[in-house]
């Protein structure tokens, strides 16, 4: 297709007037920051999750906290980083002033927790930045198509009637030209919400990693000793679960002899 037959493909657009202009311009507008958007989240995305693998094995391998943030102050866009400066910015501001106010101070480790949940909030709302675009062009890009194709239709039905031809050759190609709109708007709608769900999926991914590292982090701020999965499970160590199980037996030896007698 050279661009002498694209053009003239596309001529219905200014023949519709200024309405079916604006329509194609909003399109044009919406196809172009929905993109944007696409590429730019795409490659933060793709970044976040490469420095933090970075971060997260250089902050556990440390020998202490002071040296673990060391490398979190040179990345102050990364989740992990801001979580650990925050955690431990609480941790130090509750041993500060906390000891003035011991009756109405909450705990050590409640107040980390605050913290640690807010910075998980804010950064929940910054990988979000943008989404509600694309959610919106994807629910509205197809109306507005539909809308210029209806205005076209009834502009080209118009044209025709002041013509006195309404024969099916006539009818047939403004028509057609006409419901390129729809076309148009789906073109724009499908990649803005392919793009919104995978986005929304990898955002969920990341916020659900650092919410596992806050566990890790609250831990490691409330006792100084970083929490080992590794460690082996003391086998004398069964959560109380043998009194228990022994209470219960007892109590149904007493009833069955209750009622045996």
């Amino acid at each position: 297709m050279n661009v002498q037959t694209l053009t003239d493909s596309l001529k219905f657009i200014t023949e519709g007037g200024m309405v079916s202009i604006a329509v194609a311009l909003a399109l044009l507008l919406m196809s172009i920051g929905s993109w944007y958007l696409m590429v730019v989240k795409s490659i933060q995305i793709r970044r976040l999750r490469s420095g933090s693998k970075a971060f997260l094995v250089h902050f556990w391998n440390a020998s202490s906290l002071s040296e673990g943030l060391a490398n979190g102050l040179k990345q102050a866009q990364n989740p992990f980083a801001q979580l650990a400066i925050q955690g431990a910015k609480a941790a130090a501001h509750h041993r500060r002033h906390a000891a003035h106010r011991l009756l109405d101070a909450c705990s050590h480790e409640e107040f980390i927790a605050r913290a640690l949940r807010r910075s998980i909030a804010e950064e929940n709302a910054r990988l979000e930045t943008g989404l509600t675009l694309l959610a919106s062009v994807g629910s509205v890009a197809p109306f507005i198509g539909l809308f210029g194709t209806v205005w076209g239709i009834y502009h080209a039905l118009g044209s025709i009637a002041v013509g006195g031809q309404a024969t099916v050759d006539k009818v047939a190609g403004p028509v057609g030209e006409a419901l390129i709109m729809t076309a148009f708007g789906l073109a724009v709608a499908i990649p803005a919400v392919l793009a919104y769900n995978t986005l929304v999926r990898d955002n969920r991914l990341l916020i659900g990693e650092v919410e596992s590292f806050a566990h890790d982090l609250h831990t490691y701020l409330t006792t100084g000793v970083p929490l080992e999965t590794g460690e082996p499970i003391d086998k004398s160590f069964d959560f109380g679960l043998t009194e228990i199980v022994e209470q219960r037996s007892g109590s149904k030896r007493a009833a069955h002899a209750e009622v045996l007698s």
